[in-house]
């Protein structure tokens, strides 16, 4: 990002939040009382929605037995409310119940990175693995299940968190950076590299952007091999469709951008949230079919390496475009 120190010198880091760490640089100071305030958010926020945590309450929902009823605070009204959206707009491939998928393929609380030996037989909404609105019924912020349910909120989660730290901010320009989700105002557009995700140290386009929110997805920071036999080994990550409950294989990389004068609510309220889940959701559904609920524009990178690019999408792109 251009020039970023000179326009906003005030740097305030999270390094651990979400496990992958926030940084905020703003025009102005955050004083040590907003700091405070914005590191128990966080940490309200991993002890409610991280699956990582024993002590959380999506743990909780992992654990019960025989289901129950499970009561979230109200900050996480929108954030189910997107899910709905998610949920209907990708016909069911963007699911917070994936949460089992991804532990029988590995990406457990431990990281173990070792697939189950019965992941071929239960991987899936096809398979019989819960699904959100029918294993698990919302309530307000109150979840219902009847059998213990892993869900997932990754896909909007770390978006979402940014968003609500946003509202926290005095300052009249910042940039809150969560490792590929971006929340910017800026009184100029801030020039934005677009990682190319097979070398970290290139660069397939430049964004610019003064408001809004740009987040990107891509299975080259988590990914892992799994042996299908001596000679065969077949790659994995974590951006699986819910429906068969395995990786997405036909797209590199994506890219989605949300302005910050969005007109529908969720996406003017909470932009990096939008942002977030439409990133994962353009490798497990159709672009059509998001538009259709979402205003957003976008870029992905498929496999040939070849770049599908909206009409608006605010950079400057390097590869020829499909």
């Amino acid at each position: 990002m251009d020039f970023l120190g000179q326009r906003m010198p005030y740097v305030t880091a999270f390094s651990k939040a979400l496990g992958t760490g926030m940084m905020i640089s703003a025009d102005s100071p955050i004083g040590d009382e907003s700091r405070s305030a914005m590191e128990s958010l966080i940490e309200d926020y991993e002890h409610v929605l991280s699956r990582f945590r024993n002590d959380s309450l999506i743990a909780a929902i992992g654990k019960a037995e025989h289901g129950g009823s499970f009561d979230f605070p109200d900050w996480c009204a929108p954030l189910f409310d997107l899910y709905d959206a998610l949920f209907s707009a990708t016909s069911g491939a963007i699911d917070p119940c994936v949460g089992e998928d991804l532990i029988r393929l590995g990406y457990d609380a431990s990281l173990s990175f070792t697939v189950t030996q019965d992941a071929p037989e239960h991987l899936g909404a096809l398979r019989g693995r819960a699904v959100w609105g029918r294993d698990v019924t919302r309530h307000g912020t109150t979840l219902v299940t009847h059998e213990p349910v892993q869900l997932d909120f990754g896909a909007c989660g770390k978006g979402y968190l940014v968003d609500l730290l946003g509202r926290m901010l005095q300052s009249s320009q910042f940039v809150i950076d969560a490792g590929g989700d971006l929340l910017i105002h800026a009184e100029q557009p801030i020039s934005v590299a677009l990682e190319d995700p097979e070398d970290q140290s290139h660069a397939i386009g430049i964004a610019h952007i003064a408001n809004g929110a740009l987040c990107a997805s891509a299975p080259s920071r988590r990914h892992w091999n799994v042996a299908v036999n001596e000679r065969t080994q077949i790659a994995i990550h974590h951006l699986l469709n819910a429906i068969d409950g395995l990786p997405s294989q036909q797209t590199e990389a994506s890219w989605a951008y949300v302005p910050a004068n969005a007109t529908l609510n969720l996406a003017r309220d909470y932009p990096t949230a939008v942002a977030d889940g439409l990133a994962t959701a353009l490798f497990v559904s159709d672009v059509a079919q998001l538009q259709r609920t979402f205003d957003f524009t976008y870029a992905t990178l498929d496999e040939s390496r070849q770049i599908a690019v909206s009409r608006n999408f605010p950079a400057d792109l390097f590869l020829r475009s499909a």
